[in-house]
């Protein structure tokens, strides 16, 4: 009897899968996947057929998604957290781009600044260069607890995904709201650089939240495939002002009479974001411009 449920997790093409009643299946995919060019992913929802007995069942189908990364590949994000902290240092083009992911894949983005005792100023930095981006920002410790709870409740309802940079404290922070016992590392005080602990993807459920640990967004860079100009629509502070730039295709690069620029100038928006977006904006004219080499 076909039945439908979500994808798990996803090792040497065996996937495990949870159906509506909390029930897990071994399962493997079919051999049309292949040949159609299509890979189940971790979060994906599916209809299968269980195995008897000993055997592994079926992937049958995968459901209509409603968002998707390739790298690392994961399926139907509802909510990104992006995770920062005072160490190591904070990679703000990183978190740049995996806003402008979230904005394309229409996921709801959180920013939350864990070891927030630690620097108690970097998440009201935050918060004054991403208020006009409408972006919420959360300082929690996953050591004293701070934000801990406000964090889960922020998270009901979604299917969470944790992404940022190696040693900000992602899986630790899951394994405090979770209770479950997550590899960590530490942050290498000698390069101030964090160590990869999180080898492959896991949807955990647990107490009514759901969220993906995962490796891979540390490394996030933008698809060749977008086009330069439509980078801008992703940063929602610059698309209410370009109707009152000169010119309907700006940029907000160098453009004359750009009310984008203008505002960078009164102090009316983060001058160092939008200097991170022209760094952006001139990769992906370089990136469009060499997609057929």
């Amino acid at each position: 009897m076909i039945q439908t449920g979500q994808i798990i997790e996803g090792r040497g093409g065996l996937y495990t899968v949870v159906n509506d009643a909390g029930e897990s299946f071994i399962l493997r995919a079919k051999n049309r996947f292949r040949r159609e060019g299509i890979t189940p992913l971790v979060g994906d929802k599916v209809r299968f057929t269980p195995g008897q007995l000993e055997e592994h069942g079926w992937l049958e189908e995968i459901l209509p998604r409603t968002s998707l990364s390739i790298r690392p590949p994961v399926a139907n994000i509802s909510q990104l957290i992006i995770t920062m902290a005072p160490e190591p240092m904070p990679d703000m083009l990183l978190l740049d781009k995996l806003l402008v992911f979230a904005r394309e894949q229409h996921i709801l983005p959180l920013l939350v600044v864990n070891k927030a005792d630690l620097d108690e100023n970097l998440p009201v930095r935050l918060k004054a260069a991403y208020t006009a981006a409408d972006v919420k920002v959360l300082a929690v410790s996953a050591m004293t607890g701070q934000g801990i709870e406000q964090l889960k409740t922020l998270m009901a309802g979604h299917l969470n995904c944790f992404a940022g940079q190696s040693g900000v404290g992602k899986s630790t922070l899951i394994s405090k709201f979770t209770g479950l016992d997550l590899e960590t590392g530490e942050v290498s005080h000698r390069i101030r650089r964090g160590r990869q602990t999180t080898r492959h993807t896991t949807l955990i459920h647990h107490d009514g939240l759901q969220v993906l640990d995962t490796p891979g967004f540390s490394l996030f860079e933008l698809p060749q495939e977008m086009e330069p100009e439509h980078l801008r629509e992703h940063y929602p502070e610059y698309v209410n002002l370009q109707s009152q730039c000169r010119f309907e295709v700006c940029l907000h690069d160098q453009e004359p009479a750009c009310a984008v620029l203008d505002a960078v100038r009164a102090g009316e928006l983060d001058a160092e974001r939008h200097a991170r977006y022209q760094q952006l904006l001139s990769l992906q004219k370089e990136k469009w411009s060499n997609r057929y080499a």
